[in-house]
């Protein structure tokens, strides 16, 4: 038992308040305080990461675990799949609330902006960490609902409009979790998830199970933004300020979206052909209508809305082949590639993603607009904005050396080593079109001829919105390294052999 577990939730839970409070007393408390909260979860979340390794440790809140055989604490668990996204969720958390100390100066009420900020990172490190699906859905709620204040925070007719669209699709979503939820305790009697695997393994109403499993996938693909799902996420996206937009498609429709689903379908429920396929088919259409939708846009943040929808299709297509060759037990050696490359991918995406939308927020904290057609010939105006869109183009655009192109190139090698010839074809025509509206993105913003007649006063934007922007662009280049065996070992390998071996988790939490 580890006992800075349940500190990823307390120590973000608690700063939101002080900084509440203590933010009307001391000027400035809270420009310094949550940037340091959020380096502190940082580097907790890599310390754990380096002692983890394959295994996998559990925390009971209140010392409660079992009672007469029967799991009724509350579990909090850390492996090698939770850890990763705790260090995904944290970084990305700390780099934009970083960038956020000169951006958020041109809004009101910057103390309640870090102290929301502070509750969705709480919210999020609970879902990752919660080994029960009550509190794993309070903790989805804490994010969500701290979300839709943060979108809505411009207080604009179009931020109000945005908010106002998520939280209607964003409470259907969670009320179809809740009966989800709902229908497993009903059958199961208990809502802890490894004593659920070990319920379904005994025996289940196929039918029924689909059912709630349909549900799940309907809920958690709008928190995900899944085609057809995604209705909230262009307008939330667009309208939020752009270190929120940055955790949003970075890091929220991960950690309450795509996270979830995997972490309930691998190491909960028991695999069926019939769900594989629908969300390999989820996230094939996913993939292909996202990057449609994103080359028509001149909107700069809804073209990287509608680029998000894409990469997560990439994914989910991942680990839907997997599910699907697992099902078959024929080819292992491509489920585990096919895993590798979804996982591989959600690390690259949350980076490369939060650069660009960072990289928005630059050029629309210097122009006051996101109209491409309204921008260009910024690159000798805005060097680091300019240099470092530049890499995260080539990056989610899958250009090498960057990032990008390993996680896609092993995604598409998994395709056609599990036989799914027609989804690796897809893969590599997307990447092209990616390519194709990042370089439209590139051409109107930067190098074009300037449309305004004042660009000769327009100059990069302040330290620490360039510094964000630098160290997310080097990791565009570093996590290239991940495609290296050894290294890919050392921080991949543990969240793969967790969905590999499905039953590994509720035998580490069962004690079984």
């Amino acid at each position: 038992m580890d006992t800075l577990i349940p500190l990823f939730v307390a120590i973000p839970l608690i700063s939101a308040f002080l900084i509440v409070i203590l933010g009307k007393l001391v000027k400035g408390f809270h420009r310094f305080f949550a940037p340091l909260i959020l380096l502190a979860l940082l580097v907790m979340a890599v310390i754990e990461f380096s002692s983890l390794g394959k295994s996998s440790i559990h925390y009971t809140l209140g010392g409660w675990s079992t009672e007469g055989g029967y799991p009724v604490g509350i579990y909090m668990v850390l492996d090698g799949f939770s850890v990763l996204m705790l260090c995904i969720i944290n970084l990305i958390g700390f780099i934009a609330l970083f960038y956020s100390l000169s951006y958020i100066r041109k809004y009101t009420a910057e103390s309640n902006y870090y102290a929301l900020f502070c509750l969705i990172i709480a919210g999020m490190n609970g879902v990752v960490l919660s080994g029960d699906l009550f509190n794993l859905f309070v903790f989805l709620e804490v994010s969500v609902i701290s979300s839709y204040a943060l979108v809505a925070f411009g207080v604009g007719k179009t931020e109000l409009e945005a908010s106002f669209k998520y939280q209607v699709l964003g409470g259907l979503a969670s009320m179809l979790i809740l009966l989800a939820i709902g229908l497993i305790y009903w059958k199961t009697k208990t809502l802890n998830i490894a004593d659920v695997r070990n319920v379904l393994d005994a025996g289940y109403s196929k039918p029924y199970y689909i059912f709630i499993q349909v549900l799940l996938i309907s809920g958690f693909g709008l928190k995900a933004a899944i085609i057809p799902f995604h209705a909230w996420l262009p307008d939330a996206h667009s309208s939020a300020p752009s270190p929120i937009s940055a955790m949003l498609s970075g890091v929220l429709i991960k950690a309450v979206g795509i996270y979830v689903l995997i972490r309930l379908f691998f190491n909960m429920f028991v695999f069926t052909h019939e769900i594989a396929v629908v969300f390999t088919t989820l996230g094939a259409i996913s993939m292909v209508i996202g990057a449609f939708l994103a080359f028509m846009q001149w909107d700069v943040k809804r073209l990287l809305a509608y680029s998000s929808i894409s990469q997560i299709g990439y994914v989910v297509m991942a680990f839907g082949m997997s599910m699907i060759l697992l099902v078959r037990g024929d080819n292992y050696t491509a489920a585990a590639l096919a895993i590798a490359g979804g996982v591989y991918h959600m690390v690259n995406h949350a980076v490369f993603k939060g650069l660009l939308f960072l990289n928005a927020g630059a050029l629309e904290y210097r122009l006051d607009t996101r109209d491409l057609k309204k921008m260009g010939g910024l690159s000798s105006a805005m060097p680091v904005t300019s240099s470092t869109s530049f890499m995260a183009s080539m990056s989610i655009s899958g250009i090498p050396p960057f990032n990008g192109f390993f996680s896609k190139l092993i995604i598409i090698i998994a395709a056609i080593n599990g036989k799914f010839y027609l989804l690796a074809t897809l893969a590599v025509v997307i990447s092209f079109i990616t390519l194709a509206y990042f370089l439209k993105f590139q051409r109107y913003a930067f190098f074009n001829k300037p449309l305004q007649k004042s660009i000769e006063k327009i100059r990069e934007v302040p330290f620490s919105m360039s510094f964000s922007m630098v160290v997310l662009a080097i990791l565009c280049l570093a996590l290239s390294l991940l495609a290296f065996p050894s290294i890919n070992d050392a921080i991949l390998r543990p969240a793969i052999h967790v969905l590999m071996q499905s039953d590994i988790y509720s035998t580490t939490i069962m004690g079984l």
